[in-house]
């Protein structure tokens, strides 16, 4: 399972939210480019920046992000406003590894289809739900697609993952959470990437066995530290095989 440690930009700043909640941001005091840097050394291959900004439609943290994309020395998945066939293609020449479509996904699904067949594997499908509803516009509408339907109708698209966000899991116990990533994991043609649900390293180590489950984001817990990366990357790797003992 691929640990990606996260980056969340809002003015500038290295952000987290509760619940999407644009205008309460819990900030923490870091470089974002010095930070991206520290996963890389951390052993990380890819991580994930996301950019508030772009998905409020307010801004944009494009400078930073692609400082990131140059300097950090991994792979990067851009988040955050991406609307157009167009600006897809543009981070794809920037050098972002994939690029994460959302509320374009609801609004114009033959925007992914034809994103996916371009760019084969490079394609991220979000899936951030609520109450059993995918939400749109940086989580403040919600609309009247199921996330297995939502994933349903890509099944035929090339997508290197589909990111799944459950929203509600910052409210609840991670059991419920779990059973959500687990149920659409299973329905899934492409691998799953969780989001939302690591707040401890006991939280990657039940999600690692969770089938299709190919990946986990992982940001406040980064920050505030209640997950060491380096924990999270070792507990992530694969259990050795047991080997024959031959006399």
């Amino acid at each position: 399972m691929i640990i990606y440690p996260t980056i969340e930009l809002q003015n500038g700043r290295c952000v987290s939210l509760t619940r999407g909640d644009l205008d309460n941001p819990q900030i923490w005091h870091v470089d974002p480019v010095e930070k991206a840097r520290e996963f890389a050394e951390a052993g990380a291959t890819w991580m994930q920046v996301t950019d508030f900004d772009a998905v409020a439609g307010t801004g944009s943290n494009e400078d930073i992000v692609l400082d990131i994309i140059r300097q950090a020395g991994l792979s990067v998945q851009v988040a955050g406003g991406v609307r157009t066939l167009e600006q897809f293609g543009a981070w794809v020449e920037k050098g972002a590894g994939r690029v994460v479509v959302g509320t374009a996904a609801v609004m114009n699904p033959d925007l992914i289809h034809q994103a996916a067949h371009a760019h084969p594997d490079q394609v991220v499908l979000a899936v951030d739900a609520m109450e059993d509803r995918v939400m749109t516009n940086g989580w403040k509408s919600q609309s009247a697609i199921t996330p297995g339907d939502f994933v349903a109708a890509f099944s035929t698209a090339p997508l290197a993952a589909i990111l799944f966000t459950d929203i509600d899991g910052d409210l609840v116990e991670g059991e419920a959470s779990l059973g959500r990533v687990s149920a659409l994991a299973g329905a899934a043609k492409s691998p799953v990437i969780a989001s939302g649900l690591v707040k401890s390293a006991d939280d990657i180590s039940r999600l690692k066995y969770v089938g299709n489950v190919a990946g986990a984001i992982v940001g406040r817990a980064l920050f505030n530290r209640s997950v060491e990366l380096a924990d999270a990357l070792s507990l992530a790797q694969p259990e050795p095989e047991p080997v024959a003992a031959f006399i």
